[in-house]
């Protein structure tokens, strides 16, 4: 039985045929509204789209969008692969380009690249680069060989260990494969104030990790003004593609999963520490730096990598490097120029932002002139767009499931 279990071909066409073989589109693993970026990317140049979620995607309402369907299981690797030839088969996908949006999808197109070139293009490297970006251990350890600032970290076997630590509090406590947590708790961390909730909190890691991926971690002080991020197209050694932006509001408000707003900056210190980064692992395709400024020893320190499109990257096409272009150009051999990402763009997800607003205002971390101000001047809105509307109203409409499903 497959694993497709509903499709949709283009909302202006139900009975559209087959999609030629020389007509090459892409594939896209996610439909919520990163996926959507993606498919509002390339739909706008006229290049077919099929969407495969395995939750509600409100990209598959997109204009854009020419193909989707409900997938069972996009966390089972197996599975995941099997849904792509699926989809191939039913529509002729040959050669298409896949792209993945959350870090478990990474993962299985990393391990099965070779079985999947055979029918796809698949700009997701082998397993032996993206095993520096998946798991933090591997991350920590590369950047501090190379010079990268991290936070300091502990990796602790046994509750008992954790008296060594005390004098560390405040302490975050953190996965090292981070979609192991988040798929069980709905954040990608936890903060340990005072013994009793270091002690508390690790064995609840621990009965959701094992002792393996748990991760101690020294607190970085700050909110929005010093979370930052690194974004680029790189190939052979180089960045084709620069943005760097100041991640000014996220969810939840500490150790959040996502931002909600967002504003490119310059700032060629991490484009420095980035780079070297990327050449160390040879790394090519789409990739998200994160770091935090700690205000202690003025250093940037490197939290996370994403080996993916982000959940903001729609921020580039406005500011100058459409990401999701890039990438799509180059897989087809065609030339790229080097773009670099102007200063000034904001970028604002209003679902997720106006309650996080809310908090900051209650907190007294913003002030009410202020937010507004982020609000009246915003250039790029994730999911609304007047020229294609139906996105945006029917995440509206499924807010409810959403937040319940993975707290947006």
């Amino acid at each position: 039985m497959g694993l497709l279990t509903h499709d949709k071909t283009h909302l202006l066409n139900k009975d559209a045929k087959k999609s030629s073989s020389r007509e090459v589109g892409a594939v896209i693993l996610g439909g919520c509204f990163q996926g959507l970026g993606i498919a509002r990317s390339l739909g706008r140049q006229g290049i077919p789209v099929c969407i495969l979620d395995d939750e509600f995607a409100i990209s598959r309402y997109s204009r854009y969008t020419t193909y989707s369907a409900h997938v069972k299981n996009l966390k089972n690797e197996r599975q995941i692969i099997k849904a792509l030839f699926e989809a191939r088969e039913r529509w002729d996908l040959a050669n298409w380009v896949i792209y993945p949006t959350r870090d478990e999808l990474v993962a299985a197109l990393s391990h099965f690249r070779d079985e999947l070139s055979t029918d796809f293009r698949v700009p997701t490297p082998s397993w032996e680069v993206i095993r520096w970006t998946s798991d933090k251990r591997n991350t920590y350890q590369l950047a501090d060989s190379i010079g990268i600032p991290t936070p300091r970290t502990w990796y602790v076997n046994d509750v008992r260990e954790l008296g060594t630590l005390e004098d560390k509090l405040p302490l975050v406590i953190k996965p090292a494969i981070k979609e192991h947590f988040i798929y069980a708790t709905r954040v990608k961390a936890w903060r340990a104030n005072t013994k009793s909730e270091l002690r508390e909190r690790f064995l609840l890691a621990y009965d959701i990790l094992g002792p393996d991926e748990i991760m101690l971690q020294e607190l970085i002080a700050g909110g929005g003004d010093q979370q930052f991020s690194y974004c680029a197209f790189f190939k052979e050694g180089q960045a084709l593609g620069h943005m760097t932006c100041l991640r000014r509001r996220q969810h939840p408000l500490e150790f959040g999963r996502a931002s909600t707003f967002v504003e490119t900056i310059e700032l060629p210190v991490l484009e420095e520490l980035s780079n070297r980064f990327l050449k160390a692992i040879d790394y090519y395709g789409l990739i998200e730096m994160e770091y935090k400024y700690d205000q202690y020893d003025a250093t940037y320190k490197l939290l996370d990598v994403n080996a993916r499109t982000w959940g903001y990257h729609s921020l580039g096409a406005r500011a100058g490097v459409d990401f999701s272009a890039m990438l799509f150009a180059d897989q087809l051999g065609q030339t790229v120029e080097p773009r670099r990402a102007r200063p000034g763009v904001q970028w604002v997800r209003l679902i997720t932002d106006l309650p996080t607003g809310m908090q900051e205002l209650a907190r007294q971390r913003l002030s009410a002139p202020e937010y507004w101000r982020t609000l009246h001047h915003f250039d790029v809105e994730a999911v609304f767009d007047r020229n294609d509307p139906l996105p945006g109203l029917m995440e509206l409409f499924v807010s409810p499931y959403l937040y319940f499903k993975r707290g947006f």
